[in-house]
Parts: C-alpha cells; structure tokens; sequence
C-alpha cells in the first residue's frame, strides 16, 4: 500500500470534472505537487485505473469490519479562522450527507468539553482513517494545525493517510514538509475536491479490504 495515494493521481494532464448526483466525481482537475514541481499550474489527474467503484465493491468498502476498527473515516483540520472554519463544515457537511454518510471528526463539534487538546486531537488522528489538512494561510499560522501536520507526518515520510486540501494560497507557500505529496486545490471547485475527498477515502478502504483478503 506504498505510495498508494501518490499513485491515484497522474502527475500530468487535466480531464473534465462530471459530477453524478450523489456528489462523487469520475473525472477531477487537482493540483499536484512533486519534487521538480516549481509552479501551481502543473495538474495531476485521476489515473485511469481509478474507475467509480462498482455496487458491491463499494458495499464491501464501507461495510468492512476494518473500516469500523476506527472511531472516524476523516479527521479534518483547519484552523480556528472563520473563514477556515466555514470551509471545514461545508466539507463535513458533504462528507457525512447522504449517500455518503462518512464519519468525521471536526473541531470543536466533536471534542470534548474540558479535555486536553494535545491528547484529544492525538487521539482523533489516531481513531481516522484518513486525515484532511485544510492548507490556508492562516492554517500555517496556527500552530495546532502544524502539530497535528507533524503528527501525521511522524507515521512516515510518505504516508498515504494525509489529503491536503489547499484554498486560498498561491503554491509557492505550500508547506514545504508536504513538497513530495499532491494536493487538491479547493479554489478551483470546492464540490469537486470535496468529491476527491469522498473517493479517495473509498479507495483507501477498498485497499484495506483486499489486503485482508491477501493476508
């Protein structure tokens, strides 16, 4: 599962974005960013083995005893700005709708009154799945947010866990901790990284299943 998440996207090349009406998108423009990445006009797209999951393979994803080990399909961070703020809950809100119904942790609707916020958000990384960094200018600032970055980063110089969501920052202040991973950028179309979002946690629970069947 090496590098899984590098590989579902292309470095070159942009397709048209087809949104079905359940929210998840078949084919994305998303930013990528590589280590000869020098500009944000480089794109990476969805690779064409990344197909929609069929019925019972989607079935198989979410129902998935593996899936249900963790408390959280997503843990969202974004910073305590408004703005930052705002855009975490439209994508929880997106996330957690039906027909996708994931589950999310998103500060501070889900925390715990009272309780440490260091072992709280250490814990939450820990209970997801996957974990979705809201980039912004002000998430650089915030030093929770580069906590919890960190933290996620320590499982490894490569983890195939982290979505970095950019929004309202040009490339050249993307973090230079995340050069080697590609990132979607919300500017372009909001509802369709959300959807990436969406698939790529399908994909990632997919693969969990066909491991178990392996092993």
């Amino acid at each position: 599962m090496q590098r899984w998440f590098q590989h579902l996207f292309k470095s070159k090349g942009t397709f048209p974005a087809q949104q079905d009406k359940d929210g998840t998108i078949t084919q994305n423009s998303v930013s990528g960013v590589s280590s000869s990445a020098s500009t944000s006009s480089q794109h990476s797209s969805l690779s064409p083995g990344t197909t929609p999951l069929k019925s019972q393979q989607l079935d198989n994803a979410l129902n998935s005893e593996l899936r249900w080990k963790r408390k959280y399909d997503v843990f969202v961070c974004h910073s305590s700005s408004h703005a930052d703020t705002e855009e975490a809950k439209r994508l929880v809100l997106f996330l957690e709708a039906p027909p996708r119904c994931l589950r999310c942790f998103l500060s501070p609707r889900d925390g715990c009154p009272g309780a440490a916020i260091s072992t709280e958000f250490c814990q939450a990384v820990q209970d997801s799945h996957i974990r979705a960094l809201i980039i912004t200018p002000s998430f650089l600032q915030d030093d929770w947010c580069n906590y919890i970055m960190h933290q996620v980063l320590a499982e490894g110089p490569m983890s195939n866990r982290m979505i970095p969501l950019l929004q309202n920052m040009p490339h050249s202040q993307y973090p230079q901790e995340l050069k080697f991973y590609f990132y979607i950028d919300l500017s372009r179309s909001p509802n369709q990284g959300y959807g990436t979002v969406y698939k790529t946690v399908l994909r990632y629970l997919e693969t969990l299943v066909k491991r178990e069947k392996i092993s």
